[in-house]
């Protein structure tokens, strides 16, 4: 299941790909847009600019910029940052499977096989895929 961070950290970067137009974007903004509050949009933010997916800027209009364009970014990496891996079983979190069931463990091929669709879904979706459908739903008419 994802998380509040997970799902807190899709929004905040749909929300400033859809509203930044190349300016940043605020987190007051983005928190009355989303109905988070700005003290956990901060704790979301900060992950995400130290993974690199943000860029702060300082300033009166400062605020947010994604730090490369939309169609760049899988949702898979998106979740990721914030939950790490989206491993469905404890013993396929990491390369190598320290479990000593392994070898013959006759649901590991059923949990690798639902972790690869699980992976590849949300690989195959892009920001700018969810971007745009934000900007469809609002009908693109919005303010900042």
């Amino acid at each position: 299941m994802i998380s509040t961070k997970g799902r807190y950290a899709l929004r905040v970067m749909i929300d400033i790909a859809s509203y930044s137009n190349g300016e940043p974007v605020s987190l007051k903004d983005v928190s009355k847009r989303q109905e988070i509050s700005v003290k956990y949009l901060e704790q979301v933010v900060s992950l995400l600019v130290k993974r690199g997916y943000l860029l702060s800027v300082r300033g009166n209009n400062g605020g947010y910029l994604l730090s490369k364009d939309p169609k760049d970014y899988t949702i898979g990496d998106i979740i990721r940052c914030a939950e790490g891996t989206l491993a469905p079983v404890a013993c396929l979190q990491t390369d190598c499977n320290t479990c000593n069931r392994s070898d013959i463990c006759s649901t590991i091929d059923f949990w690798k096989g639902f972790y690869d669709v699980v992976n590849n879904y949300v690989d195959s979706v892009t920001l700018e895929d969810l971007k745009n459908k934000e900007l469809e739903k609002i009908g693109n008419d919005y303010s900042i």
